[in-house]
């Protein structure tokens, strides 16, 4: 058995270091869209982009023809979001996801093979508040999780029975894909203030992304900073 060491290699990832990166996005997806839509009604005669695009799109919203929207996609990387995080967006069936492996991705060093990553967990900002201080406690269990899980792969525990003893605070790289009536949805029921806080900020993160891209399709998603939330005029 190799030696085990007390030196390990935690590296606590606060709440607010979760990044947001659009990896592809439809070309021209708003142009697409109205044409995909105007084929429903033969009506090219009236296809005068960009203000039909922006009067028609609306329209289709309003309307519910969400449909349409589905002809347009995008796709998104996130880092040093938890499991817990995770395990909340793969509820989203059309959302195709592509995750970091706690089976294939080894943490800490074992026999024959070096760690794949650092390990890194997600520190919920509401453990510490102004008559309590849950952090360090938070902090040390973690750790001793993290040492009892670089112990099991010097003693030849595979890491796919190791990672059992990983918390659900563990940061997991993704890339998750949609359409934009999917997106809608998404921000229809994540950027809620009743959706949990990490997931919400994502969400917001995507949002403020795609009302860059397309900002037809999400116009009315109206983010509040201050409170981490966005509302929509209409449910998708």
């Amino acid at each position: 058995m190799a030696a085990f060491s007390s030196d390990i290699s935690v590296q606590p990832m606060i709440s607010n270091k979760a990044s947001v990166v659009l990896e592809s996005i439809t070309a021209n997806a708003e142009d697409l869209i109205e044409r995909a839509c105007r084929t429903c009604y033969l009506s090219f005669h009236r296809y005068d982009p960009p203000k039909s695009t922006e009067e028609l799109i609306k329209k289709i919203i309003r309307k519910k023809h969400h449909s349409v929207l589905e002809h347009a996609h995008a796709t998104f990387r996130i880092k040093g979001g938890s499991r817990v995080f995770t395990h909340e967006l793969v509820r989203h069936r059309l959302i195709s996801p592509s995750q970091e492996s706690q089976r294939y991705v080894c943490y800490a060093d074992k026999p024959n093979r070096k760690k794949t990553k650092e390990f890194e967990f997600v520190i919920p900002p509401t453990f510490a508040g102004e008559n309590y201080d849950f952090t360090g406690a938070y902090d040390k269990q973690v750790e001793q999780c993290y040492q009892l899980y670089e112990k099991m792969l010097d003693a030849g525990v595979p890491p796919e029975d190791a990672r059992y003893i990983l918390p659900n605070g563990t940061t997991s790289e993704i890339v998750i894909t949609s359409n934009f009536r999917e997106w809608r949805h998404f921000f229809w029921m994540r950027c809620n203030p009743r959706a949990h806080w990490e997931i919400r900020k994502i969400a917001i993160d995507i949002l403020k992304i795609l009302k860059n891209e397309a900002p037809i399709v999400f116009w009315d998603f109206i983010i509040d900073d201050e409170n981490m939330t966005a509302t929509g005029e209409v449910e998708t």
